[in-house]
C-alpha cells in the first residue's frame, strides 16, 4: 500500500476525495490516500507542502502559484476546478456598510498572508480601482475568527466562497455587499517535488481515480441532497453550486496559468514571472 498524504478544505468541492476514500477507490488500487483538512485554507497548505507535512493539496490557484515562485519546490500536477470560485464579500449583518463602496480604505479579515482571503481582497481592489496603498488586514486564521473580528469591528469585511458562507448569511451573522470571482479556474492540486521524483505512478494512479469520480460527479443520483445534508446547505443553494462548478480532469492550460502571473505581478505580488514548465508537471 502506497500512501499519499492530501490536504483540502472542508468545503463541498472536496466531496469527491472523502466518496473514493469511503468507498475504498483509492485502497482497492493499493493507495492509502489520507486526507488532512485545513480550516485555514491556501495559506496553511502552502506551509504544509513546504515543511512536507503533505505530500498534495488541493488548493487555490492564485495561492500556490504566488508560492511557487516564491521558493515552494512543488508543481501543480492538475486543474481540480476549472470554473471560477465566488468569492462573496461580507460584513457584520450590524454593519453600517451598506454596499461595497462604503468599504473603500477599510480593513479586510483575512486568514493568512498569501491566502485566497489575503490575494482576492487585492483582486477585488483592483476591479474597483481602489488605492492598492490604502490596503489593511486584519489576521483571523478561519471562519471563526472572522466571526469574531468583524463583530468587534478589528476588520470590517471578510472575503470567503461565497456558499460556504451562505449559512452565515441567513442566519444574520454576516451579510453579503457584493461577490467577486476568479477570473481563472479555481482550485489546483499540487505534490511537492520531492513527491513526484520518488513515486509519480502513485500521483498518477491517485488522479485516475479522482477523475473517474469527478467526470459523472454531478449525474449521480441525489449528490445534492448529500451535499446539502453533509454541509449543511440549502438545498437550494447547493443545486445553484452545481450549476456553476464545473471539475475538471485535466492540466491548467498555459493561457489561465499567464492570466494568473501577470495579475499577482500586476498587483506586486511576485516579483517575476516563471514559465509554464516551471510551475507545472504533466505526467
Amino acid at each position: 500500500m502506497k500512501t499519499i498524504k492530501i490536504g483540502g478544505v472542508p468545503e463541498h468541492f472536496n466531496l469527491p476525495w472523502h466518496l473514493c476514500m469511503e468507498n475504498n477507490k483509492f485502497s482497492d488500487e493499493g493507495l492509502n490516500v489520507i486526507w488532512k483538512d485545513y480550516p485555514e485554507g491556501t495559506g496553511a497548505m502552502c506551509k504544509a507542502l513546504r515543511s512536507g507535512e503533505l505530500d498534495a493539496a488541493v488548493i487555490l490557484t492564485e495561492g500556490i502559484t504566488r508560492d511557487i515562485i516564491n521558493g515552494n519546490e512543488s508543481k501543480i500536477i492538475q486543474c481540480y476546478i476549472a470554473s471560477p470560485l465566488i468569492w462573496g464579500i461580507h460584513v457584520a449583518a450590524g454593519s453600517p456598510y451598506k454596499n461595497i463602496k462604503d468599504l473603500e480604505g477599510t480593513t479586510a479579515a483575512i486568514s493568512r498572508k498569501g491566502s485566497g482571503s489575503h490575494l482576492m481582497s487585492y483582486v477585488n481592489a483592483q476591479n474597483r480601482n481602489w488605492n492598492m496603498d490604502d490596503l489593511k488586514f486584519e489576521i483571523v486564521n478561519n471562519l471563526e475568527g472572522a466571526i469574531k473580528a468583524l463583530e468587534k469591528d478589528r476588520a470590517q469585511y471578510f472575503m470567503w466562497e461565497h456558499f460556504t458562507t451562505k449559512p452565515l448569511v441567513d442566519n444574520k451573522t454576516f451579510r453579503l455587499v457584493a461577490d467577486c470571482p476568479t477570473p481563472w479556474p479555481c482550485f489546483v492540486i499540487a505534490a511537492r517535488n520531492e513527491s513526484i521524483r520518488k513515486d509519480p505512478g502513485r500521483l498518477q494512479l491517485m488522479l485516475e481515480i479522482l477523475n473517474s469520480e469527478t467526470k459523472d460527479f454531478k449525474l449521480q443520483r441525489n449528490i445534492d441532497v448529500m451535499l446539502s445534508e453533509r454541509y449543511q446547505q440549502k438545498l437550494e443553494d447547493i443545486r445553484k453550486w452545481l450549476d456553476l462548478t464545473r471539475w475538471s480532469q485535466e492540466q491548467i492550460n498555459e493561457e489561465d496559468l499567464n492570466n494568473v502571473q501577470e495579475t499577482l505581478f500586476d498587483l506586486n505580488l511576485v516579483k517575476e514571472k516563471r514559465n509554464y514548465s516551471d510551475l507545472v508537471h504533466t505526467f
